[in-house]
């Protein structure tokens, strides 16, 4: 697969010939629809595979791709960075840079854990965020213990968290080369939100996959900030299961990570071994959508594009001024 234009014509559209012949021809796409956009390398999507909890779950997922020719940009984990051992993470590290992936770990505690009532109410009151200065501060920790174990990117729910490390990435206390991922169950929905996201220094969005692809558009007329996209959500997300949108994603989202969820699955946070059998079956069955996906846009002529594997750095983004120091009363 080779990098492409995302505004280079040619992907049919699903069934397009045969429902010519009926009277039911597909509209041509716009152009203006298209993203301008692409990653540093000239690649317009990557891959990744989310909820890989640790080791054991990783060596599944590796071996599934192996078996299924699946290419990996990226592994997320969703459990957070104090769920893990420093053997565990190291295990970890070291496994993605043998295959060139990307490890993003998550940052520690969350609102839906915590001793808070607001989050188990009908209004789900403050979600994933870090509930007071303690909080804020484990995630913190996680974030420094990951980079000194090699992590070169942090899995962020919360926007105060995100504005602090992009902080001390800014003051040279966390590398230059960390990247920050916007959790999905955060996700902004509208161009406005995404942009503060990406200027508070996010360095990919996951969006919620039940926006429309025009909402996608909005997105990148204001914003190149990569995006990330359960082309199947989890239950907890929706469940949505959009395969057939996966050219059009790519066509106006680029940059943009397809992430191959499971809808009709257990959830797995935080995870332990009571949960191994759900975790391991699940992984395979990640990789599997993801060679379904891939399989789809194989047919459509819409494989072009992707990033080499070893790629992901976002290229330039924009940024408030980086100014974490509380005001003085």
């Amino acid at each position: 697969m080779t990098a492409a234009s995302p505004t280079t014509p040619g992907p049919r559209r699903p069934a397009d010939a045969a429902l010519a012949s009926l009277g039911h021809a597909t509209p041509a796409p716009d152009p203006a629809d298209a993203s301008a956009h692409t990653f540093p390398d000239g690649g317009t999507w990557r891959t990744e595979i989310p909820s890989v909890e640790g080791p054991e779950a990783l060596a599944t997922v590796f071996k599934e791709a192996g078996r299924l020719d699946v290419p990996i940009h990226r592994i997320s984990q969703g459990s957070g960075v104090w769920m893990l051992t420093d053997a565990e993470i190291t295990e970890m590290v070291e496994s993605c840079a043998e295959r060139n992936a990307e490890l993003c770990l998550f940052t520690g505690p969350r609102g839906t854990w915590d001793i808070g009532a607001a989050t188990r109410s009908d209004s789900g009151g403050g979600g994933l965020r870090a509930r007071g200065h303690d909080a804020v501060a484990g995630c913190v920790e996680d974030a420094l213990r990951a980079v000194s174990l090699g992590v070169k990117c942090l899995l962020v729910a919360d926007e105060g968290v995100l504005w602090l490390l992009n902080g001390l990435r800014e003051r040279g206390e966390l590398p230059a080369d960390t990247t920050f991922k916007l959790s999905a169950l955060v996700g902004p929905v509208n161009p406005a939100s995404f942009a503060v996201y990406e200027q508070l220094g996010a360095d990919s969005i996951n969006i919620p996959s039940d926006l429309t692809l025009e909402h996608l558009t909005e997105i990148r007329r204001v914003s190149r900030a990569p995006m990330d996209f359960y082309v199947e959500a989890p239950d907890d997300l929706g469940g949505y299961v959009r395969l057939y949108d996966a050219a059009e994603l790519i066509r106006r989202g680029a940059p943009i990570y397809l992430k191959f969820g499971l809808s009709k699955s257990p959830g797995i946070y935080p995870y332990g071994a009571q949960l191994r059998d759900v975790a391991l079956g699940s992984a395979r069955e990640r990789v599997r959508r993801g060679r379904l996906v891939l399989d789809l846009l194989g047919r459509l002529g819409a494989d072009g594009g992707m990033s080499p594997l070893g790629s992901r750095l976002p290229g330039p983004l924009r940024r408030f001024t980086a100014d974490a120091a509380p005001l003085n009363s």
